[in-house]
């Protein structure tokens, strides 16, 4: 291809990309009950959230809870500029600093999924610069762009010195490359949060696209998410509703100089609104769970998935206590741009914070249960986690939220009325064709007859059978109802077409 056409190629390429996600609108899902008890809870996180921005000192301070699709309230306090006493409003304007990051790496995985790069790609490919990089040791692996997603080149932990860069050029940013940069770590062996990387990545955007990577979020997230208030550059935005960032010093507020943007953007300089970054939360909840709607958003939700994983473990806290003070121990990871944590009552959380001088920010979705908060503030590396782990643990606890359930196949159910025929007395299963060639190896028929039995007659007449709650779509959980007593029974069907039964279990329900 000749050099011109290749221009136009990706010229009609990202057009036509855009076009198609022009016309995404997040799905809203309406659970009337459900709703009615999260809208009994938000009074309650009014006043948390109150409490904390008082007793933390925060200039100014806003925040959203994103349900199912929506925005379904927010609230605001304080000031975005003490000096002209500018209330802070949902469509106040805050630098977001990290939670920036996602938005590179959503970036990456686009221009991965039209052909244009790979995570496995050496970084050097597209940064020459990087060519004579001195690694660690000898026996170091190149520096990969799926490392740079996920906080594994053997940088150093950079976040004082990289939150001072944000203004850098580009030119200032290869010359750094040029000058053999030190390393912690070699590439690949273990977490360490590096503003560089993501920086990297913003400046692969650029050679891949043949856009700076400003120009291409915007077009290519920004704009098709109708985040239209979301900007880079602070002198853009207008005076009211700018947010100024101020330090807590010495019992009062002193303001900080705002940074232009520049290359470090792309680890940390986006500004918007609550009601501009509630849409990209609604975007990346919508991903969940896989299914076979219509899929037009500007990235595939496999994509958005494949975002969400652990890829990089980076913490463990077997002391963590929620603020109830039960506790629950947790394991954390870094996705692509994003963190990711489970604790010991299964619940996943993902999303990012940020912090940078004048400014501390978090947001944070729980995929299984549809919710997900946003709290921005202009304090100086204002702690934002915290809170918001309160609040989501205080809406699920209080509005007693249960994770979003997947439907059950049509196999599962059809296995699941099909087993229940053969309860209690198992008459004539080996020749059901209901189960699998290991079934009967693993399991001695006397002993499920007998077994069977001894429940039902604990349980008595069987009055009801509860529809088949899915783990997955081979494998799922269900009830049945007695007059003396109720009993669970679950079981998981294999790969083979038609699935058939692989493991049972049957058991009495405790009260």
């Amino acid at each position: 291809m000749k050099p011109s056409f290749l221009r136009l190629f990706t010229l009609l390429f990202f057009s036509t990309s855009l076009l198609r996600a022009q016309s995404y609108k997040p799905p809203v899902f309406t659970d009337p009950e459900r709703m009615k008890k999260i809208e009994a809870v938000l009074p309650t996180i009014d006043k948390i959230y109150k409490e904390y921005a008082e007793k933390n000192h925060f200039p100014g301070f806003t925040y959203g809870v994103v349900v199912d699709g929506k925005l379904i309230h927010t609230g605001s306090l304080g000031y975005t500029d003490l000096s002209k006493k500018t209330t802070t409003t949902t469509q106040s304007l805050f630098r977001i600093a990290s939670m920036s990051k996602s938005f590179t790496t959503m970036a990456i995985l686009q221009l991965r999924d039209a052909g244009k790069l790979n995570l496995d790609d050496r970084a050097d490919k597209y940064i020459p610069e990087m060519k004579n990089t001195k690694l660690l040791t000898t026996d170091a692996p190149a520096i990969t762009i799926r490392h740079l997603l996920t906080h594994a080149a053997g940088f150093p932990e950079d976040n004082p010195w990289g939150d001072r860069q944000l203004a850098d050029t580009n030119e200032e940013l290869l010359k750094l490359m040029q000058s053999q940069v030190a390393f912690s770590n070699a590439p690949g062996v273990a977490y360490e949060y590096s503003n560089l990387g993501i920086t990297l990545l913003g400046y692969i955007i650029q050679k891949v696209s043949g856009k700076t990577y400003q120009q291409f979020i915007n077009e290519n997230i920004l704009k098709p998410l109708g985040m239209t208030h979301t900007k880079w550059e602070y002198t853009e935005i207008p005076a009211d509703k700018l947010a100024h960032g101020y330090r807590w010093r010495d019992g009062q507020w002193v303001e900080e100089p705002l940074l232009h943007d520049g290359a470090y953007g792309a680890m940390g300089g986006l500004i918007t609104s609550i009601e501009d970054f509630s849409k990209y939360t609604a975007f990346h909840l919508a991903a969940w769970p896989p299914k076979d709607d219509a899929d037009n958003g500007p990235l595939k939700r496999s994509s958005i998935r494949e975002m969400h994983q652990p890829w990089n473990i980076s913490g463990f806290a077997p002391s963590y206590k929620y603020p109830s003070g039960r506790p629950c121990a947790t394991v954390s990871a870094y996705c692509y741009g994003l963190n990711w944590m489970r604790d010991c009552e299964g619940r996943e959380y993902v999303g990012h914070s940020g912090g940078l001088p004048g400014f501390g920010s978090n947001w944070r979705i729980l995929p299984q249960y549809g919710i997900g908060v946003i709290a921005f503030s202009n304090l100086t590396y204002a702690s934002t986690v915290p809170i918001n782990l309160r609040v989501l643990d205080t809406l699920i606890v209080s509005a007693k939220l249960q994770p979003r359930q997947l439907p059950a196949s049509d196999i599962l159910k059809k296995r699941q009325k099909e087993l229940t025929q053969l309860l209690p007395d198992w008459k004539n299963a080996e020749t059901s064709g209901l189960f699998a060639e290991n079934f009967f190896a693993d399991y001695s028929l006397e002993a499920l007859k007998k077994e069977a039995a001894t429940l039902f007659e604990k349980a008595g007449k069987i009055t009801s059978v509860k529809e088949i709650v899915p783990e997955n779509q081979l494998r799922g959980q269900y009830i049945l109802e007695g007059q003396k007593a109720n009993l669970w029974v679950s079981f998981t069907l294999t790969p083979e077409n038609p699935p058939l039964i692989q493991e049972y279990h049957i058991g009495e329900m405790k009260k």
